[in-house]
């Protein structure tokens, strides 16, 4: 079984969250429309600072382009695998 964490927008209708799966953490985004998208995080990231990042990002009027930011102010890189 995985660990996760979920963060939403205060509107309420942006996600984001944080899923292990076996070895691999992916971050999952979901604007509650149409669009979902699903990085994989490549190397290393404590969960602390996973959840920083994400819970920063979802505030923003731009989640996608703030994740984005916040993964790279704090060194996570990441691959997107699907959207």
């Amino acid at each position: 079984m995985g660990h996760q964490a979920s963060f939403h927008a205060p509107g309420g209708a942006d996600f984001l969250g944080w899923r292990k799966r076996g070895a691999a953490t992916e971050i999952i985004y979901d604007d509650g429309v149409a669009r979902r998208m699903i990085w994989r995080v490549a190397g290393q990231a404590s969960e602390a600072r996973l959840s920083d990042a994400l819970s920063h990002a979802v505030g923003a009027l731009r989640v996608v382009p703030a994740l984005y930011d916040e993964m790279k102010k704090r060194a996570i890189a990441i691959e997107r695998i699907t959207g």
